[in-house]
């Protein structure tokens, strides 16, 4: 039974009264600091679910009057059982029971105006809940989430409920990346850059892939990670360097306080998005495309006439294959990552010199220098050279040939020369910080796997989440579902609205 006004406001009041008594008393007998802090933030929790029910209860039950008249003429009759429905808080669940119209036809549901007067969401639990719950989720198990819950605010959320909730929540991503508008000019830096690399996740196993029973090939595993495509896309202001400074950054020689003093042009409007490849029903999506597609639009909508492009990845020839088709254009410059040309040095190295020997050391520091100077097709050249004068055979062959090939087909994207004087970015730093961030510090964990559809939610929210636009998209997919489920909501503003007594 709804409570009378007199009586919510007269508990309300009393637990008032009685949380300020118990300062007093813990005060005057010298309590410890951390039990009053527990003891009154669960006093403050049963005043907001005693504040909840009073504003539910003045609410009433949406009753409106025998009939509600559409713009379009049409009449909408009150039904005669009203409908229930559990409202999931921070406070703890409230069960509200609303009168409904519709039509007599087969009974059927048209407008809930308690619903609309109160923009309730779709789900049971509350815009707030859902917002924290998920806020906590791109960071840490849905585990560790309902355990962080249920210790702050006493709620028993399983996990299960959290994972709907998180898929249900990255529906609206697509939707609000489509509707952002381009960074404002003043905040963005002078050079556009794109950047793209790939991410294993820990994949589920089908339920139906395998028959009940059946044993595994011998070097299958139980559990295999299927590639993320990860994008980027920023700006940053050029900063000119020599190819010695960078080879003196690398080996660190310069002293520490030197180092210190060094400052490094910042990503500044990063905007990251990562796909899966899979296909649910009608739908398939493929993860490469789907990433530089996105990618195309961001450098549509923020390249500026006569601004530098400036695509940074790794030797890998499917990237490289979609830049092309999707960033089409011969004003692209493309720039093999540095580090992953020095790792393949080291690799190179390490056929000629013991490994952690400073013969090795300096045999990378003299190639690298030369490959900034503009000289790759003579460190090309020299390596072949040093195999064959070495008598390098069997698998330090092969592995020698392979590096080379791997310097010679990107050899066109490593006019590093060109690039430090134009003050162009040479590392994919940002985008492998974007594969830690958005993949491996969060869906990596020690035991955790994935089904395609939760990994691609998880992918959606946190990339919308390090984008930092986590509030903005709070606000624009509650907005877009009060306008899917209320549209009649005009209509309630004509009305008389009695609250309870």
């Amino acid at each position: 039974m709804m409570m009378t006004q007199e009586a919510a406001l007269g508990n309300l009041i009393e637990l008032a009264e009685g949380l300020e008594a118990f300062v007093q008393q813990a005060a005057e007998e010298g309590s410890a600091a951390h039990e009053v802090e527990m003891e009154v933030w669960q006093r403050v929790l049963a005043m907001g679910r005693q504040a909840m029910g009073r504003f539910f209860d003045t609410q009433g039950e949406g009753d409106v009057g025998d009939s509600i008249e559409m713009p379009d003429g049409q009449q909408w009759q009150r039904l005669d059982e009203p409908h229930r429905r559990l409202y999931q808080s921070i406070f703890g669940p409230f069960e509200l029971e609303r009168v409904v119209y519709g039509t007599r036809e087969g009974q059927k549901i048209e407008l809930v105006p308690l619903d609309a007067r109160l923009e309730l969401p779709q789900s049971e639990f509350s815009y707030v809940l859902q917002n924290w719950a998920q806020s906590l989720d791109v960071d840490h198990a849905f585990a560790r989430t309902a355990e962080t819950l249920q210790m702050i605010f006493g709620l028993d959320l399983p996990v299960d409920s959290l994972e709907r909730m998180c898929r249900k929540m990255a529906e609206s991503v697509e939707g609000f990346r489509t509707s952002l508008k381009k960074p404002p000019v003043k905040e963005e830096g002078k050079i556009l850059v794109t950047t793209s690399d790939g991410k294993g996740i820990p994949m589920r196993r089908p339920s139906d892939q395998r028959p009940a029973g059946a044993r595994r090939k011998k070097g299958e595993k139980a559990n295999k990670k299927q590639m993320a495509t990860i994008g980027c896309v920023y700006t940053v202001d050029p900063k000119v360097r020599t190819p010695e400074e960078v080879v003196e950054a690398l080996f660190r020689e310069r002293p520490a306080e030197d180092r210190r003093k060094v400052t490094e042009p910042v990503a500044q409007q990063k905007r990251v998005w990562s796909s899966l490849s899979y296909s649910w029903g009608q739908e398939h999506v493929e993860a490469e495309p789907t990433v530089f597609r996105w990618m195309a639009d961001e450098v549509a909508s923020r390249r500026r006439r006569g601004q530098d492009l400036v695509c940074v990845m790794d030797g890998q020839r499917s990237l490289w294959t979609a830049r092309r088709k999707y960033l089409p254009g011969e004003d692209v410059v493309e720039v093999l990552d540095l580090l992953h040309v020095t790792s393949r040095l080291w690799e190179a190295a390490y056929l000629f010199h013991p490994e952690g020997s400073d013969e090795a050391a300096y045999f990378v520091r003299d190639r690298l220098l030369r490959i900034l100077r503009g000289e790759a097709g003579y460190v090309i050249g020299g390596l072949r050279q040093m195999g064959t004068k070495h008598g390098l055979r069997g698998s330090k062959r092969a592995k020698l040939t392979t590096i080379c090939n791997y310097l010679k087909h990107n050899q066109h994207r490593m006019r590093y020369d060109e690039y430090l004087g134009k003050g162009y970015p040479i590392a994919s730093g940002v985008i492998e910080g974007a594969c830690r961030h958005v993949i491996k510090d969060r869906m990596e964990r020690a035991g955790m796997r994935w089904t395609v559809e939760g990994a691609q939610a998880m992918l959606d929210l946190r990339s919308t989440y390090i984008n930092g636009q986590w509030s903005d998209f709070q606000a624009y997919r509650i907005r877009r579902e009060h306008q899917r489920l209320y549209p009649q909501h005009r209509v309630l503003e004509n009305l008389t609205w009695s609250l309870a007594t």
